[in-house]
């Protein structure tokens, strides 16, 4: 190409990277903001924290769910054991869990952009457009910086793929030892890392049978003996609770809206990464990368159609889909597709002077992609600028914060977060602590941040409750009677996911009375019903 056309390929390179370095910004000032805020922000943080709590004082939290505080978890219990040191050193708090996602993230991200340029044809430019890709994506910007094991999982995921891809054709004892330890650890930080392992199995049973056979024994060996460790100090309730009770409803529609949505975010680097996977089966061989790309697509997004899952559960094949697209810009600016005849007659070659433009304009056209950002203060004249406003609103209520997301909450399970909290979110949380202090009695709280600001026992999990309430495991009836006899001082609602006889009994013997608006969501305050006679038991 002409010196014009580097020039101009430069230019446009460098206004890639300053829309995705915008996006990394939009997405640490989201993240300062949720550390500062001492409640749930993601439904389902504040249980992650009781787990942490629970695990650093050497308790598992799986739990009978028949006795108090009828409480228990269905996840593993790696990500909370990472953060039980912090619960020694600064007692319960959403920040450190919240910094934990966060740095996962950029472990990530920085994992993706070495191996772009370990695998690619080593374009630092490519490499480090890549990384930043995958801090750009919605999916990413919701979960990153939660207290939530999700980020965590695809960091252990991402690291294990990135040390396979060199350390398994090359015998590397070391290097593969390491991949499944990083494996098996994704797998006790969340279950879902199950398609990451199959996928890296599958590809290495194709690469060398005999020491993927010799390996694969070794990784199940361990993984099974913490499985059956973790059931055994459990008294049998680690498989009721992480097995048995994670086995949900498939929603059809949930499941294309989020397939539609993801594509229509992640377009500009799903179609090269599909691309590159279709160039290794046809002229090379596949790699790890595309294994993994297509089996957390595939069974990734058939999960995120599961009840209580969401877009989260595509963040795997985004991490995926980040590496070989750069991958394969790398090799496409670099006309670097060696002999192969088959890619002789395909346009490749003839495309690497056109990518010098193409490359930079799908960055970018990702970048305008995946936007996200606040509308109002500071942010105004930006906002106006690129002829964007505030497109979302709240969960309960119509108003608008102020905050522009590309994906604008039409998906089913698509995460409705993403905004800044207010000092009004700070002062609703504090007034709904301050109805906890003025009671004696145990309070029932369907967000357990509360009852951990204010000292008091974290009574059941409802998520928990209900999946073992439809598989048949739960029958409630202790926590029912405690209901009915109006043993809480006080119920806090916020999604109603309790059993359906658990809702009853709440609404035979308590009354709403006040609701509280915070972070999104108008908050149930129950209280008892004065006057209220219990049924007669048998």
């Amino acid at each position: 190409m002409t010196k014009p056309g580097l020039q101009l390929h430069r230019g446009l390179m460098l206004c890639a990277s300053i829309a995705l370095l915008f996006a990394s910004f939009i997405y640490a000032i989201y993240a300062a903001n949720l550390l500062a805020f001492p409640y749930d922000y993601d439904q389902g943080e504040g249980f992650e924290l009781h787990d942490t709590t629970l695990l650093s004082q050497f308790r598992l939290p799986y739990l009978d769910t028949e006795t108090y505080p009828f409480y228990s978890s269905n996840y593993p219990p790696l990500y909370h054991i990472l953060a039980a040191p912090f619960v020694w050193l600064f007692g319960p708090a959403y920040w450190y869990g919240r910094l934990l996602g966060f740095a996962a993230s950029l472990l990530i991200a920085v994992s993706i952009a070495f191996a772009v340029y370990r695998d690619g044809h080593q374009n630092r430019w490519i490499a480090l457009l890549a990384g930043l890709a995958f801090l750009s994506s919605n999916f990413v910007y919701h979960i990153g910086p939660l207290f939530r094991q999700n980020i965590m999982m695809v960091a252990f995921e991402t690291v294990a793929i990135v040390l396979l891809a060199r350390a398994f054709p090359r015998g590397d004892k070391r290097g593969i030892t390491l991949a499944l330890f990083c494996l098996l650890c994704a797998g006790y930080t969340k279950q879902m890392a199950a398609i990451t392992a199959l996928a890296a199995i599958g590809w290495m049973f194709l690469r060398g049978p005999r020491r993927a056979l010799l390996y694969t024994a070794g990784f199940g060996l361990a993984g099974g003996l913490v499985f059956l460790w973790l059931d055994l100090a459990s008294g049998g309730q680690w498989w009721r609770q992480a097995i048995v009770a994670n086995v949900n409803d498939f929603l059809y529609d949930q499941a294309v809206g989020l397939f539609r949505l993801w594509f229509g975010l992640h377009g500009f680097l799903l179609v090269p990464a599909a691309l590159m996977t279709l160039v290794e089966l046809y002229a090379d061989r596949l790699s790890i990368y595309s294994f993994w790309f297509l089996a957390a697509a595939l069974l990734g997004g058939a999960a995120a159609g599961t009840w209580g899952a969401g877009d989260s559960y595509l963040v795997t094949s985004i991490a995926a889909a980040c590496i070989l697209s750069g991958i394969f810009f790398s090799r496409l600016l670099a006309n670097a597709w060696g002999p192969s005849r088959i890619l002789q007659v395909l346009p490749l070659a003839r495309l690497a002077s056109l990518s010098l433009l193409l490359v930079p304009l799908l960055y970018l056209g990702y970048a305008r992609a995946t936007l996200k950002m606040p509308t109002g203060g500071a942010f105004a004249p930006l906002a106006e600028l690129l002829g964007v406003e505030r497109n979302v609103a709240f969960h309960t209520r119509p108003d608008a914060p102020d905050f522009y997301d590309s994906a604008g909450w039409l998906a089913g399970g698509y995460a409705r977060i993403g905004y800044l909290l207010t000092e009004a979110d700070h002062a609703a949380g504090d007034q709904i602590v301050t109805y906890i202090q003025q009671t004696d009695k145990p309070v029932l709280s369907e967000d357990a941040g509360f009852s951990i600001v204010a000292e008091r026992d974290v009574v059941t999990n409802p998520t928990q409750l209900r999946n073992l309430y439809l598989a048949g495991q739960f029958a409630g009836d202790e926590l029912a009677r405690m209901i009915e006899h109006q043993e809480f001082g006080l119920i806090i609602l916020r999604a109603q996911f309790f059993p359906p006889h658990i809702l009853e009994a709440m609404g035979q013997a308590y009354i709403h009375k006040e609701t509280i608006f915070m972070n999104g969501f108008d908050y149930l305050l129950l209280f008892p019903r004065p006057g209220y006679e219990p049924r007669e038991t048998a």
